[in-house]
């Protein structure tokens, strides 16, 4: 099992940098390029200092380019020179080593709207995240469903229909993830019967989500069929700030919620995603109580 954080590192003290779209009026395409190579050097230093601590896992920022899936920006950053040899500095890195790298598109990144600006933002949301990815070597790129809208089987139905329009190299790498509000983990396995999109499980959205329908065990194997042929399956884990239902991230992985959730899943093999705000530092601690 690879354990892994997301997109900034707390010892290296490296955040990706961006800036305000008045920025990139003034200063233009320059700057864009100016921080996404200051970004991407930091990627490469953060997983160099994850090989160092034998981290195999890791989700790569989506603020790599600023405003990368804008209309603003009109640079062709997957075809500039400077960007292709960092990022193939990278993925020779990630290969030699045998790390799993991921992309989780944000919250607005909905293929289910109603809206189809909103469709079309996605789209082009995911276009850049996989340009962004497939340099790199990665392989995952986890969305969840989105918006209810009223009538949870129709934006279900949505969902299903604009994921058949996506790209075959997009649809390759899309996850599908159950979330704490909306969509439980029965709601994305009824997705993917439909589009056979992979289904990443994270535990602390179920505790805050739950399907009480069906046993957690019955539902575990069902995600890990999800992943068939395809790659090993990766899930994530947090702990809730106050409480094991609070949806809001504590700064590390309880010991306790770590054990039951490794319990529960027994012998299935999958990548485990840390989602907390000390990001390696969680990592850390959970590996040195094991």
């Amino acid at each position: 099992m690879k354990l892994g954080y997301a997109c900034l590192n707390v010892t290296l003290g490296l955040k990706m940098r961006t800036c305000r779209m008045k920025t990139v009026e003034l200063e233009g395409m320059a700057k864009v390029k100016e921080l996404t190579l200051h970004n991407l050097v930091s990627v490469l230093r953060i997983l160099q200092w994850n090989h160092e601590q034998n981290i195999k896992f890791f989700r790569v920022s989506s603020d790599i380019v600023p405003f990368g899936s804008h209309e603003i920006l009109t640079w062709e950053w997957w075809d500039d020179e400077d960007v292709l040899s960092l990022t193939k500095e990278i993925r020779a890195f990630q290969e030699k080593h045998q790390m799993r790298l991921s992309v989780h598109p944000g919250q607005y990144t909905i293929i289910n709207s109603p809206n189809e600006k909103v469709i079309t933002n996605a789209f082009r949301d995911l276009e850049y995240h996989y340009k962004l990815i497939a340099l790199m070597g990665g392989t995952d790129m986890v969305i969840h469903v989105g918006g209810v809208y009223g009538d949870k089987d129709e934006a279900k139905k949505r969902y299903v229909e604009n994921y058949k329009k996506l790209s075959p190299e997009i649809k390759k790498m899309l996850i599908l993830e159950n979330d704490d509000k909306s969509f439980h983990v029965k709601d994305v396995l009824d997705i993917n019967e439909e589009i056979g999109v992979p289904v990443c499980f994270d535990i602390h959205h179920h505790y805050c989500n739950p399907y009480k329908d069906i046993e957690i065990d019955l539902l575990l194997d069902k995600v890990v069929a999800t992943w068939k042929n395809i790659r090993l399956p990766k899930m994530h884990i947090s702990s809730g700030r106050n409480s094991k239902t609070d949806t809001a991230h504590h700064d590390y992985i309880l010991k306790e919620d770590f054990n039951t959730f490794t319990h529960l899943l027994g012998d299935r093999k999958t990548d485990l995603m840390f989602e907390a705000k000390m990001k390696e530092l969680t990592v850390l601690k959970i590996r040195e109580g094991l």
